[in-house]
């Protein structure tokens, strides 16, 4: 990890198109399922559990927000042609970006989280940190830009690490009610 790069990297307001592509659970899971593979609808159906017509949908959701791109035309093991799709990696780079969403959809990400580890099962836990804080707003703004400026490195350098396992994992803070 190069010690001359400043973390964490800025980010970006979601563009609306964005912000509504990543309101849907089923969205974010093919955006990770696509992120170090190109994957074909039909491929992506097979492994979310889902018809190809509601894949394809939520795929040119996807594409239309520039969040997913067509990979190059391939041929399959059939001997077909197939049209894969890769993610672009631009949702990392934005900041909050179902921050002004209705407060159903902004839990899309947790939602997907979940489906996401229940797929993987309890052995796929790796780490586990339940914890409880007392924070100002300035402590949640050094915690969180401490903990993006770790993960950040770890993301700049995936792709020097695509030979060993993916972990997935989904940082959260949030304000205990009164």
């Amino acid at each position: 990890m190069s010690e001359q790069a400043e973390y964490p990297r800025p980010r970006r307001q979601a563009t609306v198109r964005e912000a509504k592509a990543l309101a849907h659970p089923l969205r974010v899971r093919i955006l990770r399922q696509c992120r170090h593979r190109e994957l074909t609808n039909k491929q992506l159906a097979d492994r979310l559990d889902s018809s190809p017509g509601t894949v394809l949908y939520h795929v040119r959701q996807l594409v239309e927000a520039g969040l997913l791109e067509p990979a190059p035309v391939r041929t399959g093991e059939s001997g077909a042609l197939e049209k894969p799709y890769r993610s672009t990696g631009m949702t990392w780079w934005l900041d909050n970006p179902l921050g002004d969403a209705e407060p159903d959809l902004r839990f899309a990400p947790i939602r997907a989280f979940q489906e996401d580890l229940n797929e993987a099962g309890p052995d796929s836990v790796r780490t586990y940190a339940g914890f409880m804080l007392h924070l100002s707003p300035a402590e949640v703004e050094e915690l969180d830009r401490r903990i993006l400026a770790v993960l950040d490195q770890y993301i700049e350098t995936d792709d020097q690490r695509l030979d060993q396992p993916a972990h997935s994992g989904l940082f959260i803070l949030h304000q205990l009610p009164d």
